[in-house]
């Protein structure tokens, strides 16, 4: 009898605890694999600003500035004549301040500098007993502050003594103000003392008033040895002197102690009255009290403003006969070509175009923006776009009460000074044109510490405006950043010496001695301009700078500037009217209308 076999069993053992690691190594290997995939394709931190090859980014910066990302999947406003590709993401938070949105890094190692040299002699050793210059200055506030600033200079180079300047009153500014009223008279002369002796009239000879002066014109960008040749010689004979139509009459380029008495008066000497400079203080609180930093932007897109540009943006023939009525008031201008303006740059972007140029900079939806402008083309319909990129929106009429308002509302100059305190005491200032406002401020915000200053390089934003549709936001923010470096305010972004001296008064600023030393040990080596410029594949943050090449932008000091006439009255009370036309200078009537 045959014994059954016996079945062996295998033994049944407990799966070991590695294995569940490795389960669980693998799953989170997988996890950490979509991640990244992921990361891939989302949207890069904008203002890390790689090379763009196709639609891959690379980052060549071994230490790129880190920024906040744009969520792809983020509810969007979305313009219903572009494509699905293009969305504006909703993103808050306004913008770090490290990544340069509200300062320049590189300002610290610059500082505004003016005071005479021991080669400048003191106003008692130069000025002649007998000698008295009057000026009569032309346009709004600003165009005027360019007069008076260089009307000292003028009283300088002649030795003369100066007489406060009057101001335009008889011009359709239709604005009563005397220098007093928007200056401090007695801080303006007793600052320049050593400089210039100014006086506030005419004194008596032989106890009887001076004849009414002797009344000139000197050309535009009057030399020193203009005024030698043309005006001393009168003066001699004469001893009073009214210079009229002062407004750019003075050269652009002057020896460096003339340049810095520039400096002194713009900068330190004209101040504005108390009730005026307070009532822009307590506007500039009343900005700050609503967020860390705040955006001003000098809008200028009135209809004056926009008929006299010749410029079109696709209103269709109401537009068309609209901006051609107002046209007709200047009959010495040639018919435009729209298109060809735009392309070129001189026309202002339309408010939408200011507000995607800001979003693709990297200022968030929640940043609260101050407009400084008149009467507005398209009125709510042209602001929609704006507004809805920047909901928080303000001016100085949504600010004040009309009775904190009613001193300054009836005087088209002291509602100009306003918006000149705030515009210069913001985090940001936009310049939507190149006018007498926008370069009075640029230069002053250049002087006081190179405060964020851009202005729209609109010759390139035009054709990516044109052709957004066609790109994601990604793709455009990219390119809105390469196109505004130069444009920024950065120290040294335009050339020393080009360009309009009251928008970069290069003679005033100096290197301090920590940026000297830099120079040398090599630290400071990002500096310049064109060493960053040739390096086209690195990532940059917004504070680096590009000398702005005047092969992309006129150099302004060949150009003549002027102001134009408001279309009513209502807008005689709103901020200075300022523009600056690309006039021919052949066209001497043209040019004298707009000096006014």
């Amino acid at each position: 009898m045959r014994l059954p076999r016996r079945r062996h069993h295998p033994l049944r053992c407990p799966i070991p605890a590695a294995s569940a690691v490795s389960l669980l190594s693998t799953a989170v290997a997988i996890l950490l694999l979509a991640l990244a995939l992921l990361s891939y394709l989302a949207p890069p931190p904008f203002l890390d600003h790689p090379s763009v090859s196709g639609h891959r980014l690379r980052h060549s910066d071994p230490s790129p500035v880190r920024k906040p990302k744009i969520s792809r999947d983020a509810a969007v406003r979305r313009d219903a004549t572009t494509g699905e590709s293009f969305r504006v993401p909703v993103r808050n938070g306004g913008g770090s301040s490290k990544n340069g949105l509200w300062g320049s890094k590189l300002s610290k190692y610059y500082v505004g500098c003016s005071n005479a040299s021991i080669k400048f002699p003191a106003a008692e050793a130069v000025t002649r007993r007998d000698r008295y210059l009057m000026i009569g200055t032309s346009g709004g506030l600003n165009q005027q502050r360019t007069g008076i600033t260089d009307a000292v200079v003028a009283a300088r180079i002649l030795n003369a003594t100066l007489v406060v300047p009057k101001l335009d009153q008889r011009s359709f500014w239709k604005d009563a103000s005397n220098f007093g009223d928007i200056f401090d008279v007695n801080w303006f002369i007793s600052f320049l003392s050593k400089d210039v002796k100014i006086i506030k009239e005419l004194p008596k000879k032989g106890g009887k008033p001076f004849r009414g002066p002797y009344t000139m014109r000197v050309p535009r960008k009057c030399t020193p040895r203009c005024y030698q040749n043309r005006v001393l010689p009168v003066l001699l004979k004469k001893h009073v002197v009214q210079l009229t139509k002062f407004d750019y009459r003075l050269a652009n380029k002057l020896e460096t102690d003339l340049q810095k008495l520039r400096c002194r008066v713009n900068y330190h000497a004209l101040k504005f009255t108390h009730p005026i400079q307070d009532m822009g203080d307590k506007l500039i609180r009343r900005m700050k009290e609503k967020g860390k930093h705040f955006i001003a932007l000098h809008l200028r897109y009135e209809p004056d403003m926009l008929a006299f540009s010749g410029c079109y943006y696709g209103g269709g023939e109401k537009e068309r006969k609209e901006l051609g009525a107002i046209r007709k008031r200047w009959k010495t201008l040639h018919i435009s070509n729209p298109d060809k303006a735009r392309r070129q740059g001189r026309c202002p972007l339309t408010p939408e175009e200011v507000g995607l140029m800001l979003r693709a900079l990297g200022y968030g939806s929640d940043v609260h923006i101050y407009v400084a402008s008149g009467e507005i083309y398209g009125g709510d319909e042209s602001l929609a776009p704006l507004k809805a990129l920047f909901p928080n929106f303000h001016s100085k009429e949504t600010l004040a009460s009309k009775e904190e308002l009613e001193p300054f509302s009836l005087f088209s100059s002291r509602m100009a000074a306003l918006d000149f305190i705030v515009c210069d005491g913001s985090d940001a200032f936009v310049a939507n044109n190149n006018g007498n406002m926008a370069r009075m401020l640029t230069g002053r915000r250049r002087y006081f510490g190179h405060k964020r200053t851009l202005r729209p390089n609109a010759k390139k934003l035009y054709s990516l405006f044109l052709n957004r549709a066609n790109m994601t936001w990604e793709q455009f923010s990219l390119k809105v950043y390469s196109y505004q470096r130069g444009f920024l305010g950065e120290p040294k972004e335009v050339r020393p010496g080009r360009g309009e001296f009251h928008e970069n008064p290069s003679a005033c600023i100096c290197e301090t001695t920590k940026a000297m030393r830099g120079k040398h040990s090599g630290s400071l080596s990002q500096t310049n301009g064109d060493d960053q410029h040739r390096k086209s594949n690195r990532g940059h943050s917004i504070s680096e700078p590009t000398y702005n090449h005047t092969d992309e932008e006129p150099d302004w000091s060949d150009m003549d500037y002027g102001e134009y006439t408001p279309l009513s009255k209502s807008l005689s009370n709103s901020t200075d009217m300022d523009y600056n036309p690309f006039t021919r200078q052949e066209d001497s009537e043209l040019e004298d209308f707009l000096s006014d």
